[in-house]
């Protein structure tokens, strides 16, 4: 859990949700305890940071899109970077 980074965790009055915000990256995430909060967040931070896995042909096909023309990589477009 948490990188051992600065998180910043907040509960407002009033309310059952938690905020978790990873200081590093921005990245924030709730949940209806701190534990919960900085689970969610460790999932949003991986996902930020792009893990996981490619996805597979079948699921590129499943999508409606053709493995053989797909390009992945080269240049991010303008509002991307």
């Amino acid at each position: 859990m948490s990188s051992g980074k600065e998180i910043r965790l907040k509960n407002r009055e009033g309310s059952d949700l938690w905020t978790a915000v990873d200081a590093e990256t921005g990245v924030a995430s709730q949940g209806r305890s701190r534990q919960e909060a900085l689970e969610n967040l460790d999932e949003a931070v991986e996902g930020y940071r792009g893990a996981g896995r490619p996805p597979t042909e079948e699921e590129l096909r499943e999508l409606g899109i053709d493995p053989e023309e797909n390009e992945s990589g080269g240049e991010l477009p303008d509002i991307l970077e």
